[in-house]
């Protein structure tokens, strides 16, 4: 089975070692997924330049990664052009590339969500800001990077962020902890996969600024036992539901962050496509093989599927970042200490790599290599993850020291 990947963080480096296949190749791909994919660097991530590669490699099957080209129609020109595709068309991946179409498919489909305003002019947003009080919560509606979103007690922040945003949407504060839980579907069937927990403050304590993700752990020793049961009652199926009805039928990965409130569970976001960190201990866990699973939901045949199980134990990933991340990433860098393979127990999964005119590993984004950790349980995963960490030197990297140290 050939399978193009499209993507060149750290969730496609995961995607990539599930897969396992002899004939994987990842578009444009970094330097650790080269080591098990024949990679093709020219590539962006954009519609017309991967059809183009498709077109020259017949794949069985793609696998769009990053939420952009999903967003911009790459799947459904893929499959347009009869080729297999994993991952929503635009229609539907508007899911994550509007918070306000967002809104509107869960109030359709009556799903538990914060109440919100949407926002087009600095006058809304004051009055929605005075209407929900602090924490102020002020989402950017179109992407960004998973960093456009602010929660804060300062209302000047709150009012600085809404207004660097052409539509925003503010809502209530959600109290309880946030998880994540992926379900593939076909657009009709879904299809739960582990739930996890990140880290998106920069630093420890979960302090500082969002950021696209510092760390994650699965799976959930304190998470109610029926929890992935009562999400895709009450949120995944729903969802699935009223794309169909609303003639986009959504196939892909669906990804629902939640707040488990006092008043049960509310849906934080949606997102298009694998979660990154989440994808990295998410995949560690898994047991059945992922080529099969993403292929049966690409041609619509999921209740076929054999049934998903999961390895004993935990995963938990340290995200290794630059200097100057979130901010200003320095980026050329160079990195040492990230040549190893790794065991089954303890890999780097590179994120921002690149080589440089020399050959050398250097850093290419803020994000720069995932630590992954595994074991019986989430704190021997964790000892592993940041001990495996500890031996990657790059000048200025950092890390959060916390990862997974608190469960709730």
């Amino acid at each position: 089975m050939r399978i193009l990947v499209i993507g060149s963080g750290g969730r496609e480096h995961a995607l990539v070692r599930a897969l396992g296949h002899d004939d994987v190749h990842a578009a444009p791909g970094n330097p650790g997924i080269a080591a098990r994919a024949e990679t093709h660097p020219e590539v962006g991530p954009v519609p017309a330049q991967i059809l183009a590669l498709a077109r020259k490699l017949s794949p069985d099957l793609v696998v769009i990664g990053p939420e952009a080209p999903l967003v911009a129609g790459a799947a459904g020109a893929l499959r347009e052009a009869g080729i297999s595709c994993f991952g929503p068309d635009a229609a539907a991946a508007r899911i994550e590339g509007s918070k306000s179409f967002a809104k509107q498919v869960m109030a359709e489909a009556g799903i538990p969500t914060a109440a919100s305003f949407t926002c087009t002019t600095p006058g809304q947003a004051d009055q929605a800001l005075a209407a929900f009080g602090p924490p102020y919560v002020v989402k950017d509606d179109a992407l960004a990077a998973g960093k456009g979103v602010l929660v804060t007690e300062d209302l000047e922040a709150a009012r600085a962020h809404a207004r660097a945003c052409r539509t925003v949407v503010i809502e209530e504060f959600l109290d309880g902890p946030e998880v994540s839980l992926f379900a593939v579907t076909d657009g009709v069937t879904a299809v739960p996969l582990l739930a996890a927990q990140d880290f998106k403050r920069a630093g420890d304590g979960d302090q500082g600024p969002n950021t696209g993700g510092m760390g994650a752990y699965a799976p959930l020793p304190w998470a109610p036992p029926d929890l992935a049961g009562q999400t895709m009652a009450e949120v995944i199926q729903p969802a699935v539901d009223a794309m169909r009805r609303r003639g986009t039928p959504y196939q892909g990965l669906l990804y629902a962050g939640l707040a488990l409130t006092r008043a049960g569970i509310r849906v934080v976001e949606f997102n298009a496509r694998f979660g990154d960190p989440e994808t990295q201990v998410v995949l560690d866990r898994l047991s059945t093989p992922l080529a099969p699973l993403l292929a049966a939901a690409a041609a619509g045949d999921l209740a076929g599927a054999a049934p998903v199980e999961w390895r004993p134990g935990a995963a938990v990933v340290v995200v290794i970042a630059a200097a100057g991340y979130p901010a200003d990433p320095v980026k050329g860098d160079e990195i040492t200490g990230a040549e190893r393979a790794g065991e089954d127990h303890a890999y780097l999964l590179h994120a921002g790599t690149a080589r440089n005119a020399k050959g050398a590993l250097v850093s290419a984004g803020g994000r720069v290599l995932n630590a992954v950790g595994s074991g019986p349980d989430v704190a021997a995963a964790r000892a592993r993850a940041y001990e495996l960490a500890a031996t990657v030197s790059l000048r200025g990297g950092w890390y959060r020291r916390d990862i997974a140290a608190r469960q709730e």
